[in-house]
This record gives structure tokens, sequence and C-alpha cells, in this order.
């Protein structure tokens, strides 16, 4: 059997290590790289295919190809997944990498982007993770791993050194491989440049948000949640509207145009500009409209949106005091309904003031405050702190101080009795007694009120419990129970109990905090937590996975929220379409020997999973198989298009059940794709991806050439 290409360099790979490890000199070591270069591009010859078309790039302002603007470029392609720490660990790598060559020298670090979770395939969790990890590099999602199954990419991270004329040349698995990758890229450097190969051209590199895809919410920041739990009403800031939905998910009403603006009236004319605290109050919906510097109302009643605080530009005003419109105000960015002295209905909002570091309140009607002050409605007054910037706890609350507080609840149960704040800046959880307005440290920071870098991501006791920008706060109940904490910063949330002060993760991603009980759930900087109370309920704005979860109190299920516009999709195009697509994102199609069926014969396709001696299936990566048949089989069988399940043990499972038809004339094959893929790691816990996809065909034949057998075994092999 003549040896592929790919067999041909992992040989000259392997024989490379070993020629290295007898090697005593560096000059004979580099004798051997060289000859090993000249061996992959003169000899071997194995071009790295180019990139699919379709393939999402950040970044960069338009796509890259291997025979077009990486030509003349080593190229040192990084296949990653964002949650992988190993491939968190050889960024610093890559960045000095990048400091040592820019792209006009010939060098070009590339990420390849091969999740390995569903949720990572997401073009906007890719930028979020690109922004958060500074990466500066171009970085194409590669979200079927079809180039990793071209090149037989086996573990995270791999680097994959390509020629200037776009051949395979060198790779470098997992980490701790600096001194290795410069020294290699030095020597070929000097080879491709002897032979005029290297160009110096510039790529088209732009590094922004940009190309995001279309998802039904976008940066979502806050929630909020009707008395009766039947409407929930979303942020959906990066659109610049209020989406208002069912429990289901099911949308009635849409507030905003989706362009930032700001402008009263109709529902749809309405502009807003990055929208997020939000707080219901009878049958109105009072808005953050945080970079519009302003509060708005929705009355739902009349589907009418109006401006009832802030002038439409940022205040510095710290006092307040003034009417409605004519009161500047400061990037509110959380609101929260409350009660005047002495009022038995929700008559006021609590603002957090996050431009000038303070707690305001705002008079939704003739209200008494504190010290006998009496406000007329529409009034806008400071309520805490001096508009410094600090970390100050003080009994008088125009002397204590905030530092960006981005998340506000309010408890008027007689054992509480008090406002919570997510002051974000000083990374702590405040309390204001909603009795005399003494402010006081809960978690989080340190004694000194002008250190605002005491952050951390520690469970503990009052200060030493340390946060990271947290963004939101909400109760789980009235009384003396639970406050929970978007510690956003920290992708997780926190629990505080709030008589002892005592602080403990709570929800955390599926790949930290090991041993620990939280509840795994793969945020991303979350901003906004709400919960209902009635339905025991916890919501939290996942803002940079665009999503809304969902955490059921009681049984403390991880679910999220749909949105559901009530306009039908547009049809997503024939199956015929759907197959193609199915197998195009895939290298290897592996077509079995066709099936000879008798007619009336009932099949069970069946599915078994031989993992390698001493390796097991990846806990926190779900293996899955996905089904797809043909359109006849479809019609005249009356089974699913489509199925699909996931794999949990190496024992046989049934993926489909079909009776072939007694009469031949109706249907004579019937034709199945089968994609599977597994995540499975060794006992050192090296994880890896094996991706096959099969065509099984199975054929009505009225001859003597007819299996008995009614199962049938998709082996899947490594």
């Amino acid at each position: 059997m003549r040896e592929s290409k790919m067999d041909q360099v992992q040989a000259a790979e392997f024989g490379l290590l070993e020629e290295l490890m007898e090697d005593e000199t560096p000059e004979k070591k580099h004798e051997t790289l060289n000859k090993y270069i000249d061996k992959m591009e003169t000899r071997i010859k194995f071009q790295v295919p180019d990139f699919e078309q379709d393939l999402q790039w950040l970044n960069t302002s338009s796509p890259l190809s291997m025979s077009k603007e990486l030509e003349g470029k080593l190229v040192v392609m990084d296949f990653f997944t964002y949650c992988c720490v190993n491939c968190l660990h050889i960024l610093p790598d890559l960045e000095q990498l990048e400091e040592l060559y820019k792209i006009q020298d010939g060098v070009v670090v590339l990420g390849v982007h091969s999740a390995k979770f569903a949720n990572e395939k997401v073009l906007s969790n890719i930028l979020s993770a690109i922004l958060r990890y500074n990466i500066n590099h171009p970085v194409v999602n590669d979200s079927e791993a079809t180039l990793w199954n071209k090149l037989q990419i086996v573990c995270w991270p791999t680097l994959l050194v390509v020629s200037p004329t776009g051949k395979y040349l060198r790779t470098f698995v997992g980490e701790g491989h600096k001194e290795s990758l410069e020294e290699f890229l030095k020597l070929a450097l000097d080879y491709y440049r002897e032979k005029g190969l290297i160009k110096t051209h510039s790529l088209p590199v732009a590094l922004e948000k940009g190309k995001l895809p279309a998802t039904p919410l976008k940066f979502p920041g806050k929630i909020a949640v009707s008395q009766n739990g039947k409407m929930i009403a979303i942020a959906d800031s990066g659109h610049h509207r209020i989406i208002i939905c069912g429990k289901d998910g099911l949308v009635q009403w849409v507030v905003g145009g989706g362009k930032k603006g700001l402008q009263d009236g109709s529902l749809s004319e309405a502009r807003f500009n990055s929208p997020q605290g939000m707080a219901f109050v009878g049958e109105d919906l009072y808005v953050a409209d945080t970079e519009n510097h302003v509060i708005r109302k929705v009355d739902l009643k009349s589907s009418l949106v109006s401006t009832v605080a802030g002038t439409g530009v940022q205040g510095q005003d710290k006092e307040g005091g003034r009417i409605g419109t004519q009161q500047e105000i400061s990037s509110p960015w959380d609101i929260q309904a409350g009660y005047s002295v002495g009022s038995k209905s929700e008559d006021i909002l609590f603002i957090a003031m996050a431009g000038t570091h303070q707690i305001w309140v705002y008079f939704i009607q003739d209200g008494k405050w504190y010290k006998g002050r009496q406000y007329q409605a529409g009034t806008c007054v400071r309520f805490a702190g001096s508009g410094s910037e600090e970390n100050r706890n003080n009994s008088y609350p125009a002397r204590a101080a905030f530092a960006q507080p981005s998340g506000i609840t309010v408890s008027t149960h007689p054992e509480l009795n008090s406002m919570f704040v997510a002051d974000s800046e000083s990374s702590t959880v405040r309390s204001v007694s909603m009795k005399d307005g003494a402010v006081k440290g809960l978690v989080g920071g340190e004694k000194d009120p002008m250190n605002l870098f005491a952050y951390g991501d520690v469970d503990g006791t009052g200060i030493a419990a340390k946060l990271q920008h947290p963004l939101g706060v909400a109760l789980v109940t009235d009384d003396k129970g639970l406050l929970l904490v978007a510690d956003s910063y920290n992708h997780k949330i926190k629990s505080v109990d709030i008589a002892s002060k005592k602080c403990e993760t709570w929800a955390s991603p599926s790949q930290s905090d090991k041993g620990c009980n939280s509840i795994p759930i793969d945020l991303n900087e979350p901003a906004g937590l709400c919960v209902d109370k009635t339905n025991r309920i916890l919501y939290i704005a996942d803002t940079n996975n665009h999503v809304i979860r969902t955490v059921d109190l009681g049984t403390k299920a991880v679910s999220h929220l749909p949105i559901i516009f009530p306009t039908p999709d547009e049809a997503d195009g024939s199956r015929k379409k759907q197959v193609n697509d199915f197998v195009k994102a895939n290298t290897v199609v592996k077509e079995l020997p066709p099936v000879n069926l008798a007619a009336g014969t009932t099949v069970d396709v069946r599915l078994h999973i031989s993992l390698p001696e001493g390796h097991h299936f990846t806990e926190e990566a779900p293996s899955n198989w996905m089904l797809i048949c043909k359109d006849e089989a479809n019609k005249v069988l009356n089974i699913d298009y489509t199925t699909n399940g996931s794999i949990q043990s190496s024992e046989e499972q049934s993926m489909l059940t079909f009776t072939m038809p007694s009469n031949l004339d109706l249907l004579k094959c019937v034709q199945v794709y089968i994609k599977c893929r597994v995540f499975f790691c060794d006992d050192s816990n090296v994880c890896r991806l094996k991706e096959n996809v099969y065509k099984q065909d199975f054929v009505s034949q009225d001859t003597e050439k007819i299996t008995s057998d009614k199962s049938v075994i998709i082996d899947f092999r490594f």
C-alpha cells in the first residue's frame, strides 16, 4: 500500500526528533534542522490545504488565503480552543514571537480556533476571548474542525509552521516550545530568504469588532422580571433595544428600532443607546438608557416610550433635585423599584449612577424622604455617595463613596431593609441601609478606601473574599437568605450569606474549580442577575455569550432562555442541500459496504465506540452523533429526516430503527449519513478529538444474497 503524504510527514517529524536527541552540538543541531527543512520543502512537499471560503475571520478586514495574502510568509498556525489552559499558556510565547518578527519580516502568527465545546463555535464568544486575552493576530473560526481533520491535528495546543510556498514544515504539540520554535523559525527564515521566497507585504489586520454574527441578542446587559414572573425584560444592549418576552422566550414586545439614538414615541419609533438596568412598576417598565444619560418609561398599555429624567447629555451634577428632563445625570447603569418613606406601593426608583459614582433616587410620585424632606413627582436626587471614586463606607450617606456602582437590588423586609450594590471598580459588594442611608462593606475590597485594586477570585468572609469587577446582584429571597453576585470578570456567580458575610462560588465555568460544589455554567462576563421569586428561577445575562441563562433554584438545573420572535423563519432550503452541507463540513466520508436486506426486514442501526486502550470519554465535552436520511426514505418510511444523540459510553446504542417496505417498487435503497464526534482523554488527561463520517446504504433485493441480520453495527474506529 502506497504511503500517504500525511504518513510521510509524520515519519519525517518523528525522525527529526530522534536525530535532534542524538545531536551533541548546536552546529550539528542546526545542520539537522536545515536538512529537515529542505526535505519538507523539496522532497515531501505536502501542501497545506487552503481555508474554506465560508469561514469566519477575526482581527482582519478580509479573509486570508494561503495562495494569496499568506504566500511568501512563514505562517505559524496556532490550533487552539480558548477554554484550554495550555493554549493560554503559550499566548505569551506567541506575543513575544510577534514582537520579535513583524509581518513585514515574513512571519505571521495565525490562530485556528478549533472548538472543543459547542459554545466555543460561536464567533462572538471567540471574539470576546480574543479581546480578553489580548490576541493581536488574525484568527479563523474553523468551527467544524475542517482543517484540524485534514491535517490530522490531535491535541490542543498544536503549532504548525507552514512554509512561504504553503508546505507543511513542522508541528510543536503542547506548551513549552518557545526556544525551539524561535530557533526553527530563524533557520527557516534564513533558508527561504536565501531562495528569495520571503515577501515583505503587509496583511489586512484590523483589530476591532466588526464581524459578529447575527444573533437574537447582542451583549445583553441586564434583566428584569415582573412580579408575577410572566414577563421578562432583557436589555439587548448591543442592539440598542429592549426585548420583553414570556417565560417560554416568545417575544411579546420589541422596544426600540435597533439603531442607537434618543427618541421618544411608539415602541418601534423609540431609540435607545446601550440600555442597561430595568424595573417593572405596575404596567410600566423603566429603563436606564445608559449612554443617553437618561431614564426612560415604557408604557406597555399605551405602547409609548417617554423620557422621564436626564437631559440626554452627560451631566456633572452630584446633588440633583431638579424635575425630570431638567435634571442632568450621568451613565445610569441599573435601577430598582422602591418605596418612599411611609409608602405602601412602589413609588420611587433607585439608580446606580455609575458616571458620578453615586446612588440616586427618582420619584415616580410625590413622596417623603429622609429627614422629613418632601419631593415632587419627577424629582431626581442624590441618595448616597460623595461623587469621589472610592471604596469609602460611612454612616452618613453623603460622605460615603462608591466606584462605578453597576448593579443594585433592594429588600424592604424588616430583617434586611437594605440595598445591595455591586460596586464594580472597587470589586466589592456594599450595603446601604434603607433606614438611614448608612453605607457598609459586605464582601471584597480592603480597608483602605483609596485602593481600588484589591481584586481577585477568593472565597472567604468579608474583605477576605475577593471579587473582580462585579456588575450584578440579586436576592434569592427578601429575608436574610442568599445574595447572588455576578462576579463578572471571574466569569462566575458568587453567593453571599448576608448575616455571616461568607462569600462562596455558586456557579462557575465547567473547566474550573474542580472538586468544589458549584454549579457548572460556562459564563462569559455575566453582567446582570434577576430572581423570579414566584417561580424560583434565576435569570443570568451571559453578556459575552449573547444569551440569557436560567437556573432552577430548587433543582439547580441549568438551561437558557430561547428568544423566539413571532414571525415565521424563512425556509432553510432543500433537504438535499442540507445533506450536502453536512458532508462538506468534513474531510472524508467513509463509505461502508452496502447491506442487502429482504423486503419487510426491520433494521436497527446501532453505533459502537471502541476507545483506544487507556482512554476514557471526556466528561466536560460531551461526544455526540448525528444521522441524516435521504429524502426518499423519509417520505416512504415516515422516519425522522435527522436525528442525533449523545455518546456516554462504549456500549452499543440504537440510532435508527426502520422497516424496509414489502413493495420493492416503493423504495429500493435507504441511504444514511452518520457523523460521530468523540472527545476522549488518556489517563494523564491529555484530551483529543476524533470525528468520522460514514455513508451506509441499505438495499432491498429479492435475491439469494440476503443478510439475515436485523441489527447493523456502525463500528467507530480510531
